[in-house]
């Protein structure tokens, strides 16, 4: 795939409290420039970043909670309904993991429902923290994301460990899964420790081998934070 395919299924990604006015304006100048698929930033920074990229770039948020993700239905619900009413149009929510032998179970049960009913009208990506998991919980996990109504599932934020081939493959199985049992098409977010090209065709090459249906950005994206630089050169 070369740049601009990549760039078509690029979630810009700038997740830092402290980013000042001007990294952010920077962020969407760079986005308006090179058009990725959205921008990806915190809740507080969503209203600067929606009045300065341009109307066909969706804003997605990361809302409650990151990279520990809250386990409070109520409290997931509240910071998602704040995210869209500031004007994201795609948000990315952690479903954070317990150590139990029964996750997932009712608590995220819970929590999926609230992710989704809070965020209706918008594009839903469920983060499983697939470095934490061990493959029964991660389709597990996936499943019942999907089963809620997530757009995408997503592998990892990128905080606790990477986006490994295997995680790709199983993400990609389970949506094709998904599909075939339920006949809707979500999608797979490939993300954490995605820096190089090499990186995203490896990837993509093994979801590709499990559904090659998962494509374009309607069901396919990568986040990534310093992609653009190798993307653009």
């Amino acid at each position: 795939m070369d740049a601009r395919g990549v760039l078509d299924l690029l979630d810009l990604t700038l997740l830092d409290h402290n980013a000042s006015e001007a990294d952010l304006d920077a962020l969407c100048e760079r986005a308006n420039e090179y058009r990725p698929a959205a921008v990806c930033v915190f809740s507080e920074h969503i209203a600067h970043v929606r009045a300065r990229l341009d109307d066909d770039i969706p804003v997605a948020a990361v809302a409650a909670g990151f990279p520990v993700g809250e386990s409070d239905p109520a409290a997931v619900s509240e910071a998602i309904r704040a995210a869209v009413l500031a004007g994201a149009g795609e948000i990315d929510c952690v479903l954070e993991p317990r150590e139990a032998e029964d996750f997932p179970h009712e608590p995220e049960l819970a929590v999926l429902i609230a992710m989704r009913e809070a965020s209706a009208g918008c594009v839903l990506k469920v983060i499983i923290e697939t470095p934490l998991l061990d493959e029964r919980s991660m389709r597990a996990t996936a499943r019942m994301a999907l089963a809620a109504g997530a757009d995408f599932v997503k592998s990892c934020t990128g905080k606790r460990g990477g986006c490994s081939d295997e995680a790709a493959e199983i993400l990609a199985f389970e949506v094709m899964r998904h599909g075939i049992t339920m006949g809707s098409h979500p999608g797979v977010k490939l993300s954490g420790g995605i820096s190089t090209l090499d990186d995203v065709e490896r990837l993509l090459e093994l979801v590709n081998s499990e559904d090659p249906t998962i494509e374009g950005a309607g069901r396919l994206r990568i986040g990534a934070s310093s992609l653009l630089d190798e993307l653009i050169e």
